[in-house]
């Protein structure tokens, strides 16, 4: 599947507030991807024995859910957030900045 694919996809199963879409989906976005932190902590606690493969690729897939519909918020699509965040990181590794800390490097 590809990623604007996916994207409206998405769409046809967003039922929240639309006035409020921007919150949500950020909302979401955080919560989601804490729940992933989480499982991560849990692995780390039990020393490795607790991974569980498909619970990590679905809380991967809830993050990827609220990405898409954040994408939606701004006006925008998975596929061109990806190509800016490639050609970004390819600046800055041409730059040899992909180290150190600043959204302006």
């Amino acid at each position: 599947m590809e990623m604007n694919e996916y994207q409206d996809a998405a769409q046809e199963t967003a039922i929240y507030p639309k006035s409020h879409g921007l919150e949500y989906t950020a909302l979401g976005l955080a919560g989601e991807a804490g729940e992933y932190a989480n499982k991560v902590s849990k692995v780390l606690r039990d020393g490795g024995g607790a991974f569980d493969r498909s619970a990590f690729i679905d809380e991967l897939g809830d993050v990827l859910w609220f990405l898409a519909l954040a994408a939606v918020e701004v006006d925008t699509t998975l596929d061109w957030v990806a190509r800016r965040n490639i050609n970004k990181l390819a600046d800055r590794k041409d730059r040899d900045k992909l180290g150190g800390s600043g959204d302006e490097r």
